[in-house]
């Protein structure tokens, strides 16, 4: 399989794990029995501003999915780069699967099978992709 085709299969699956993400909102549900009353209602003043603990929380939330969007937006424009230009992304390529690698990590410590299933499969497609992108390349030979 061509690194392309897993960037673009990389590119729906961070697609579908970020709108998993983002219909969650706002991540909670009464029958957890979690106080979000507590959140909303205690103020404190940061850097000028009044805020809660809930606008953090929805805050941080709402990144994470404009995050996940720039990730399917940068694998889909690195499945259709050309081999060549792949190979001179190698640096691009391996940062983005660590930076999934590391997701996994937080994702099986934070997280439950959902997310964690989703970071394991990314990560995989982007190592995959990363490592090929570098292999079908014909190196010049040597003198």
């Amino acid at each position: 399989m061509r690194a392309s085709m897993i960037y673009r299969i990389a590119a729906v699956l961070l697609l579908l794990f970020d709108a998993g993400h983002t219909s969650g909102f706002p991540w909670s549900d009464p029958k957890w029995g979690v106080d979000l009353g507590s959140m909303r209602s205690t103020h404190f003043y940061i850097m000028g501003f009044s805020r809660t603990y809930w606008d953090f929380y929805v805050g941080f939330g709402l990144f994470v999915s404009v995050l996940l969007l720039l990730a399917v937006v940068l694998a889909w424009q690195l499945g259709g780069l050309p081999p060549q230009s792949l190979a001179l992304m190698r640096g691009t390529a391996w940062a983005f699967a660590l930076c999934f690698a590391a997701i996994t990590v937080l994702s099986w410590k934070y997280f439950f099978i959902v997310p964690i299933a989703f970071s394991i499969v990314i990560t995989l497609c982007l190592t995959a992709a990363a490592w090929l992108s570098a292999k079908q390349v014909s190196r010049p030979p040597l003198r």
